[in-house]
């Protein structure tokens, strides 16, 4: 057997590396509007030569550039300094042709500002329910229990466990937690505290004034039935008309499954459109919203602060590259505009009929397309349409949106899955709730409108959808 020894070696290898300000570029063009804000507010923080300004009215249009390749350092500092002092000059906004542009308001930004840092502390369901408590006449000990017995409710509002685990937990009385249990189940939001569906509807119905009624009977003894929908053999084994029968189960529809969700503590996501689109003179037109960033440039004094003839050099060499981290900084945002903007125009421009009448008339449409439209690589599409969020005249969309996969026509064109979806739920809804549609059915009004799918693809778009199989669609 030979011996193992360790020894060292050298060889030569190509390996592709991105640059840290290649890096800054890609990571740009990926974040959503509010991470970019963020992150240029952190750059002018760290960088003492980057300055927020309020842009004039009227803001000056930059033509775009021409893609210059020389790196920073192989310019010659004159040079360098000269084009600085130009772009700080003459860029005020991350704006580009025949786009629009609201006044500066520091008001108006103020109050964005609250807007967006006012993020609401909601009230949890354990605290709302241990509030209550606080306000019964119990015991110490009831209150010990009472708190343990909330501590066991999810966020759904349904007790987690049994009365009998927190019996051994707790060496309380089976019975003394029963009473505490139907106290709390009093509280509100009406429901919360129970142990199953059946127990949680009951509850409701007890509040409302429903016992000893139809709607109580269903829930309490048939709650299975109605939930696989045989309301034909329901209606027969109670002998109800099956009027009657509907009416209860349009009733129950009102209650609330899971009363707990009106204090969950989950934050609701907002979010901003950077692109819009408005229809003028009959022409639908981009306007890339620049609102909600920072406008900056390149503060003066340290432009001075480099020709003052006292400076040393250890000051002209940190602020010159301070300087050009910034001139990069804003550079890169108006290439990130200005990707997005070809990208949004280019979308717009292939999706005017969806504009115009709706989701029916969404065109497939694939990354690739749209890169080579705008002559980028597809991965670019991909980041710069990556969480950002488009206003139309039909509505707020996420870019990603309008790229979707094409199903072919019997005349050979292509329709969008979406609005195969669209037309699967026009259909649905329409249909008649004595005979719903099968998939087949489905499969065969399709086909009449010219569209060939299979059978499978139609029952996988019904469950995206959330529309359940005919059988349970079936109301008597």
């Amino acid at each position: 057997m030979p011996s193992q020894t360790l020894a060292l070696s050298q060889q030569q290898r190509l390996q592709m590396v991105l640059a840290p300000q290649l890096r800054q570029s890609l990571e740009m063009l990926q974040l959503p509007i509010m991470d970019l804000r963020t992150m240029i507010q952190q750059e002018i923080e760290q960088n003492p030569t980057i300055e927020e300004q309020p842009i004039d009215n009227e803001p000056i249009e930059i033509e775009p550039g021409d893609g210059e390749t020389e790196k920073a350092e192989a310019m010659d500092f004159d040079k360098e300094f000269e084009a600085l002092s130009h772009l700080d000059e003459e860029w005020r906004e991350y704006f580009f042709q025949n786009q629009e542009s609201q006044p500066y308001s520091s008001d108006a930004d103020e109050r964005r500002q609250f807007l967006l840092d006012s993020l609401p502390q909601r009230q949890s369901l354990q605290e709302h329910l241990l509030e209550q408590l606080q306000l019964t006449e119990l015991e110490d000990e009831d209150h010990r229990l009472g708190e343990m017995i909330i501590g066991s409710i999810d966020d759904d509002g349904y007790l987690t466990g049994t009365l009998e685990e927190l019996e051994t937990t707790s060496n309380a009385d089976l019975q003394r937690l029963e009473d505490i249990l139907h106290l709390i189940q009093d509280f509100h939001p009406t429901g919360v505290g129970a142990r199953d569906l059946r127990e949680c509807l009951m509850l409701q119905l007890a509040r409302l004034g429903k016992r000893d009624t139809l709607v109580e009977t269903l829930v309490d003894k048939h709650l299975d039935k109605l939930g696989a929908r045989r309301l034909t053999d329901l209606a027969k084994q109670l002998k109800i008309s099956p009027e009657e029968l509907l009416e209860a189960t349009a009733f129950i529809a009102t209650l609330d499954p899971k009363p707990g969700r009106i204090y969950s503590d989950e934050v609701a996501t907002y979010v901003v459109a950077e692109i819009v689109v408005k229809k003028v003179e009959g022409k639908y037109i981009v306007i890339m919203d620049d609102d909600q960033l920072p406008h900056i440039r390149i503060s003066r004094h340290y432009r001075r602060l480099l020709q003052a003839a006292d400076s040393s050099d250890e000051v002209k060499e940190y602020v010159r590259d301070r300087i050009r981290a910034g001139a990069f900084l804003i550079k890169s945002i108006h290439q990130r505009q200005k990707t997005i903007f070809r990208i949004a125009t280019e979308i717009v421009n292939r999706q005017v009929a969806f504009l115009d009448q709706g989701v029916s008339h969404l065109k497939p449409l694939t990354m690739a397309e749209i890169a080579n439209a705008v002559e980028v690589h597809e991965t670019t599409v991909s980041r710069a349409v990556n969480g950002k969020y488009m206003r139309t005249p039909r509505g707020i969309f996420e870019m990603k949106y309008f790229f979707t996969p094409g199903i072919k026509t019997a005349d050979g064109s292509s329709v969008s899955n979406k609005t195969v979806k669209d037309m699967i739920a026009t259909m649905v809804t329409e249909e008649d709730p004595a005979k719903p549609l099968s998939d087949q059915a489905i499969l065969k009004k399709l086909d009449e409108e010219g569209i060939k799918i299979a059978r499978r693809t139609i029952a996988k778009y019904r469950l995206v959808l959330k529309i359940p199989p005919s059988h349970m669609r079936k109301l008597y």
